[in-house]
């Protein structure tokens, strides 16, 4: 895959009503991605570093590769059709049975930033979709603002709640 292609990260993950969304972007831009509630709480588990009691999926994946050798070099978000993306996870192995190998896997942009995130991987998105999406930066700092107001800042001195 040589196409040019744009590092990004999760700059945050919010609930929906159907799910979460993932916004991915650097410092010039931001776009979201709409993951399901499974796959968007391991992304958040990831990257807050929540401990589990058990592996869920992407922590399976994750010991599965490891106990091969292998590990995940990058993701590259490649194509977006009808609102929906396409993601190739790019997974490099090693072991005692033979030389390095790099695997590229069709796979869900969900799954591949899950175990990006996990891996500490970097993640990139192909130029294409990246002069595609619509840039979300500006609802991403407004939602940042709104979250950090504090409760009752409106309130005048000396006015009881």
């Amino acid at each position: 895959m040589n196409k040019p292609v744009v590092e990004v990260k999760v700059r945050a993950v919010l609930p929906t009503a159907a799910g979460r969304a993932v916004f991915l972007g650097n410092d010039a831009k931001a776009f979201v991605i709409y993951v399901d509630e499974n796959v968007g709480g391991a992304i958040t588990m990831f990257i807050s570093g929540t401990h589990k009691e058990r592996p869920l999926t992407h922590d399976l994946m994750g010991l599965l590769m490891a106990a091969l050798g292998a590990k995940v070099e990058r993701v590259v978000i490649n194509d977006v059709k009808a609102s929906t993306y396409f993601a190739r996870l790019i997974v490099s192995a090693e072991n005692e049975l033979q030389a390095r190998k790099i695997i590229e896997l069709d796979a869900r942009p969900s799954d591949c930033i899950a175990l990006a995130v996990a891996q500490h991987a970097p993640i990139y998105v192909s130029r294409d979709v990246w002069d595609e999406v619509d840039d979300m930066s500006e609802i991403l700092r407004k939602m940042a603002e709104e979250s950090s107001e504090e409760p009752g800042e409106e309130e005048e001195p000396g006015e009881e709640s």
